[in-house]
């Protein structure tokens, strides 16, 4: 299980993000509110920031806790950003793969993070697995059932499905397979996050400055933070986020299906 937030819109100091609210991700880390699984995010962190014009992405991973690098506190106080990825680990296996198991996974202009653990994992998304092809299976960064969903998504982005559509269906396959499985994913690309909902929390804020914030839990006691409903599909902008209800597998919900925002911005 883990932490993770993302956002975008007005470029921000990533440690206004992540480190100073008095409930953010630095501080989940040790003491999450809305965790229902595990109780202390130390096994790794890594945070994803797109820097002005240059749509590929930056990551600086690590596979200790994040409150024991001091060096990290020194990037984020002087990085500003557009948008970025991160998250805080609690591994089922401590210490697997370090700091290549930990989120935000990348590829391109994207970056990928998933709270939660595939129920019966390996053996349970063999067959899964096995659809995908063996390069791709040779070059997970990780031997984790995190990195395995990851190709699963980055297999759809890569044949041309959207991103909404990409994790909504990774998210029911995984699902079919491994029905007890925990499957909140979040994804971003430098100007858009989208996330699901399977069995653990996330909460959204649009920002009153502008930007809009997606995490695992508030960081801070605005009462602007929105609760996303379990089994959700979220698209958000810097403008806007918009719900869609994901349904069990063997049927669809997309990022084209969208009704209008549940919460506009003010």
């Amino acid at each position: 299980m883990c932490r993770h937030l993302a956002y975008v819109g007005p470029g921000e100091q990533l440690g206004a993000l992540v480190v100073a609210p008095p409930h953010g991700l630095y501080r989940q880390s040790w003491a999450p509110r809305h965790q229902r699984h595990g109780t202390v995010n130390a096994d790794g962190f890594g945070v994803g920031w797109y820097a002005e014009g240059d749509p590929v992405p930056a990551r600086y991973r690590r596979a200790g806790p994040i409150w024991a690098d001091r060096s990290f506190a020194d990037l984020a106080r002087v990085v500003r950003t557009g948008a970025l990825l991160a998250a805080v680990r609690d591994a089922t296996l401590s210490g697997a793969d370090a700091e290549a198991a930990a989120a935000p996974f990348a590829a391109g202009t994207w970056l990928f993070s998933h709270n939660g653990a595939v129920a019966g994992w390996p053996g349970s998304l063999a067959p899964v697995a096995a659809t995908l092809p063996p390069g791709e299976l040779l070059a997970l960064e990780a031997r984790n059932d995190s990195a395995l969903v990851w190709a699963l998504v980055l297999a759809r982005l890569r044949a041309g499905d959207d991103e909404g559509r990409a994790l909504a269906e990774t998210v029911h396959e995984v699902a079919a397979a491994a029905p007890a499985s925990r499957l909140n994913l979040l994804l971003t690309n430098g100007s858009t996050v989208t996330a699901t909902t399977w069995g653990d929390t996330l909460w959204y804020l649009s920002r009153p400055g502008g930007g809009t914030v997606v995490a695992s839990e508030p960081y801070d006691d605005d009462p602007r933070w929105q609760e996303v409903p379990d089994r959700s599909l979220l698209a958000a902008s810097g403008t806007e986020v918009r719900l869609t209800p994901l349904k069990d597998p063997g049927t669809t919900a997309h990022a084209d299906a969208f009704a209008t925002p549940k919460e506009p911005r003010t």
